[in-house]
């Protein structure tokens, strides 16, 4: 849970940045905590994530219903997401992945959830997901992807597409650079 958070942590260092998880000192992540709601709702998903994971009767509703009342996220503790989660602005947004990967970006009342049937999208890593933005279904959304605002996304979306429009297509398709 610690490792974790502190990847969602060294989002907020410089933020749409990543920094070295390994470089937040104590005194900085609590003071990042005090400036950065959106921060501190990640803490608590977290938390009730990891209670959840130890079989705490209780802890997921109490911490799925906390993060809904004070930070209006509505999100499951427990749910398959990687480190690095950076949401700008919490409120209005519902995340209901099957999976979300490592350091994705989402900015508000953006919407994961299913369509027709009971499946839910699978989103890769380093996907920037704009404000308004729906993913819906058992779709998945590949690493490096860029969904635009109010994107309605009903099909897969390959490795560094940018998509956008009701319902979304590509625009665009960025050669990912091996490291």
């Amino acid at each position: 849970m610690l490792d974790l958070f502190k990847q969602d942590a060294a989002r907020w260092v410089i933020p749409q940045q990543v920094t070295d998880p390994s470089k937040l000192t104590f005194w900085q992540i609590i003071r990042m905590l005090y400036l950065y709601m959106p921060l501190r709702a990640m803490f608590w998903y977290r938390l009730g994530s990891w209670l959840t994971a130890k079989r705490i009767p209780l802890a997921k509703g109490f911490f799925q219903r906390m993060l809904y009342r004070h930070h209006g996220l509505e999100i499951e503790p427990g749910a398959n997401i990687g480190g690095g989660l950076y949401i700008a602005h919490p409120i209005g947004s519902v995340i209901a992945p099957k999976s979300l990967g490592k350091n994705c970006t989402i900015i508000h009342s953006v919407t994961f959830g299913m369509r027709n049937e009971w499946a839910f999208p699978v989103i890769g890593d380093n996907v920037f997901i704009g404000a308004g933005a729906r993913i819906l279904g058992g779709i998945h959304v590949g690493n490096n992807a860029v969904i635009g605002a109010n994107a309605v996304v009903v099909h897969d979306v390959p490795d560094g597409a940018t998509v956008v429009g009701i319902p979304a297509k590509v625009i665009k398709i960025k050669e990912i650079e091996d490291s």
